[in-house]
């Protein structure tokens, strides 16, 4: 990935590189949320000196990625991934209003949990569970809901960096500060699910804080997953500007919270 140094220090992306070409370099290993590596943004330099302004999730959340539990989805994994990790950010921060008398959230679903429980409610086939079958935001919503009984918003913000740098920008710093729970981000022609978890803006523009599920290998610790840019800020002019994109934006105040 080709980078650039800017007057700040920073390093600029000049490409993003969600994990493609390194598909095959590292094996599957077991893993279970007891290893699983939680808040791995934590420590990242800002990506610029005196930001206009910066949101972030508020709380804890695991870092999901490719064969994190031994199960290789590599290729179409992405949007399970980055699902279990908004998941678990619910288990660690949130719980149902006091009056509805729930048991605390759940562990994260499974990748069969979540093909089933698509199934069971009709979005899709029985043939979908157990296959290698994409799925992205819209199907990220209807997750969420059906395990946590937490309503998403969904939002399509047209390719273009002026819709990017006003629309995507201004929801997501208005999502962190309201409801601080992280956010699930893909598209068409980049069709790569992405973890967004923090947001900052400064006068040359805005960055977006990426865990990128797309990392498969042994456990890494938080300094080698960041500085392997596996959570990374990203220059939202970086992103394809021909790609419409979708944020779906759980909204864990929705029933009083």
């Amino acid at each position: 990935m080709a980078k650039k140094a800017t007057a700040t220090g920073v390093k600029e992306e000049e490409e993003i590189d969600w994990g493609w070409s390194k598909l095959d370099e590292e094996k599957i290993t077991t893993n279970t949320s007891n290893t699983l590596l939680k808040s791995v943004h934590a420590g990242l330099r800002s990506p610029v000196t005196a930001p206009l302004q910066s949101s972030l999730i508020r709380g804890e959340c695991l870092y999901f990625h490719y064969g994190c539990d031994g199960q290789d989805d590599r290729g179409w994994g992405c949007g399970y991934r980055t699902i279990q990790t908004m998941a678990s950010w619910l288990c660690h921060n949130w719980s149902p209003p006091k009056a509805q008398c729930r048991p605390p959230p759940r562990p994260p679903p499974s990748l069969p949990q979540i093909q089933q429980a698509l199934v069971s409610m009709g979005d899709k086939p029985g043939s979908f569970s157990g296959s290698r079958e994409w799925i992205g935001t819209f199907e990220a919503s209807l997750v969420l809901d059906y395990f946590y009984d937490v309503p998403c918003k969904v939002v399509h913000v047209r390719g273009g960096g002026a819709e990017l740098e006003q629309v995507a920008v201004e929801e997501l710093h208005r999502h962190f500060q309201k409801h601080g729970c992280p956010v699930m981000m893909g598209g068409d022609r980049d069709n790569s699910s992405k973890g967004i978890v923090g947001v900052c803006t400064g006068d040359e523009g805005s960055y977006v804080l990426v865990l990128d599920p797309h990392y498969c290998g042994r456990p890494l610790d938080k300094a080698e997953l960041q500085r392997r840019g596996w959570v990374a800020w990203k220059r939202v002019s970086c992103l394809d500007q021909s790609s419409f994109y979708n944020l779906c934006l759980p909204q864990t105040d929705k029933q009083g919270q």
